[in-house]
């Protein structure tokens, strides 16, 4: 080929390490994982099958909440079934082509629930701050119109990237550092130059996290501008309730996601605590946020009790039939 034999030209198939450093107890770490998954997949579903059933959650809160119970799902789905596979089955070998696909399915579902959260402060802050226009302005057709905005934006962006290590050609190694295929860790494998890849990668990073969560911000600072103005305590309290859940989630999100952007380009982490940490960021807020926000609305916390009472009503009728 021209090569030595530690370059690589075109390579079909790449192999998942897992966690470096700790490929001894990964198989023991994969529990826990299967554990945040199993609580992410359970509580998405009862939030996608309790929003449509309740009539009272037709607004456009919980419909975002809706849809970032969907994207939190396919999020689960693209990392867990190949990360679990590394960790129990030994299974680390890949296809390129479907390593750039779970890369691309990632990093755009990403950028979508990082849209959502935009949305759902948008919606926070026309509630609060302009409560009496509240329905004109957020109308189903307005609704329909914000998610297909966030969708196309994080799908056209994040479109690039794969398309930009397709290019590549030659690599050092087809040893891939991590449990699944993110950007950089792909892009480190090039023994080309990779500066295209670096800048548009950190330019999408900053379009759509950076973009959402100053956003987001700016949101947050008028909508507390509104609440601190409002005369009764018990008002106040009440406008500030509503939030709650929105900022718990704002937080856990945007903090786990930028130290694990950084820490991966400008820091001196150990691998396997980036790479913990990183997948930590993407399975715990999907598991998290039906929780967050069961929690905090009686509408959901009513209709999960039904479910089960539902459930459980059968055995407790045929124990009586017996009797």
């Amino acid at each position: 080929m021209g090569f030595s034999n530690l370059s690589y030209l075109n390579p079909k198939t790449v192999t998942l390490i897992g966690i470096p450093g700790l490929e001894h107890v990964q198989f023991w770490i994969g529990f826990p994982f299967f554990g945040v998954c199993l609580l992410a997949l359970m509580g998405n579903i009862f939030l996608l099958i309790i929003i449509p059933l309740e009539r009272s959650l037709h607004q456009p809160m919980y419909i975002f909440l809706a849809v970032l119970a969907a994207t939190d799902l396919g999020l689960c789905l693209a990392i867990a079934p190949k990360m679990l596979a590394i960790f129990w089955f030994d299974s680390c070998s890949m296809t390129f082509d479907a390593c750039l696909t779970q890369l691309f399915f990632i990093h755009a579902l990403q950028g979508m629930e990082s849209g959502i959260l935009l949305t759902m402060a948008f919606d926070r802050y026309v509630a609060i701050c302009d409560p009496l226009r509240h329905t004109s302005i957020l109308t189903p057709l307005v609704l329909v119109k914000m998610v297909v905005v966030v969708a196309i934006r994080a799908t056209v962006l994040v479109g690039i990237l794969p398309i930009l290590l397709k290019r590549l050609q030659l690599f050092h190694s087809v040893v891939i550092v991590h449990s699944y295929c993110e950007h950089m860790a792909v892009v480190k494998l090039a023994a080309e130059d990779v500066h295209v890849n670096k800048t548009y990668g950190l330019f999408v990073a900053f379009a759509i996290l950076g973009f959402d969560m100053m956003f987001v911000f700016i949101s947050y600072i008028l909508i507390f501008q509104a609440v601190f103005r409002l005369p009764q305590k018990e008002a106040r309290l009440k406008a500030f309730n509503t939030c709650t859940a929105h900022i718990v989630v704002f937080l856990e999100f945007y903090i786990l996601a930028f130290f694990s952007f950084f820490s991966h380009r400008f820091g001196h982490v150990s691998p396997y605590v980036h790479i913990l940490l990183s997948t930590i960021y993407l399975l715990v807020p999907p598991a998290l946020n039906p929780i967050v926000y069961g929690v905090k609305t009686k509408e959901i916390r009513r209709r999960v009790t039904q479910i089960f009472i539902l459930k459980s009503a059968p055995t407790t009728d045929s124990a009586f039939n017996m009797s």
